[in-house]
């Protein structure tokens, strides 16, 4: 019988950067998918969007350590921690940082201001606009979207086809709940389903599927960059995971429901990293 891994060499070929190419395809594909969902599933619930939210983040919180931290450290450094630990801290910086010009997705799916916003601006118009917020909240995605193809091409560019498969299946699974949710705050804002679901998946696939090649590029290139860049993927999506999706999945008094979804997507995550690798 064939593998997975089998499959995708046979689809994509053995060149690295071909296969992040793929990889990128595949994850747009799936936000594609979640954000079509709302075709059939035409109004789900606060507690069903929590909990697939929650199952989100648990994948891409597993993933993040067996996918690119831990590969990082164990086959890339020699066992020495420092490179791939200084990609964390600069992926955290950079989405922090990046949070200063782009507004917390939390706050215009939402509506609802955090004390620690990084953009403190009052000028957003989120109450009397009912497009302005989508808009924003579409170029938010869009910059957390960005770690996730960069994470499939410098998985893919490692050449560990074992790794890069389970972390491109993660991010592809953790990509539906958020396109749907994505969807339907645009549905809520009074843009139409079809069209905005198309949009949707244009928009996930314009940002992941260039930066799936330029990952898989630059560490083909430059090997020594690699748990750098392990390390710089890792750290920006675990930022996204604490600071924009659990806290999100926390704001609607289903807390309980979200924090059963991390637990069963790093079930997941883990389940499919063994199985795979």
């Amino acid at each position: 019988m064939i593998s997975i891994a089998e499959l995708f060499v046979r689809v994509a070929g053995e060149n690295p950067v071909v296969q992040g190419f793929v990889g990128g395809v595949v994850i747009a594909g799936l936000n594609l998918f979640g954000a079509m969902l709302v075709f059939v599933w035409r109004d789900p619930s606060e507690r069903a969007l929590d909990g697939a939210l929650g199952f989100a983040a648990g994948v891409m919180l597993a993933a993040a350590f067996t996918s690119l931290i831990i590969p990082g450290i164990e086959q890339y450094s020699g066992g020495n921690p420092i490179p791939t630990l200084v990609g964390v801290a600069l992926g955290v910086l950079f989405l922090d940082q990046a949070d200063a010009l782009i507004p917390h997705a939390h706050y215009l799916l939402t509506g609802r201001r955090r004390r620690d916003e990084a953009n403190p601006s009052t000028s957003l118009p989120l109450d009397n606009e009912r497009l302005a917020p989508v808009v924003l909240f579409i170029l938010a995605i869009t910059l957390h979207n960005m770690p996730e193809g960069l994470a499939v091409g410098v998985g893919f560019g490692s050449g560990n086809i074992a790794n890069a498969i389970p972390l491109m299946l993660a991010i592809g699974i953790q990509n539906i709940p958020e396109g749907l949710a994505v969807s339907v705050a645009a549905i809520n804002a009074g843009l139409d389903r079809r069209s905005y679901a198309v949009f949707a998946g244009l928009r996930s696939g314009i940002v992941e599927i260039p930066l799936a090649v330029l990952g898989a590029l630059a560490v083909s290139a430059v090997e020594p960059i690699l748990p750098y860049a392990m390390g710089f993927a890792a750290g920006a999506m675990l930022f996204v995971i604490s600071d924009e999706i659990i806290p999100e999945t926390h704001t609607r008094g289903y807390e309980r429901t979200a924090t059963l979804g991390v637990m069963a997507g790093v079930i997941v995550m883990l389940y499919l990293d063994v199985s795979l690798g």
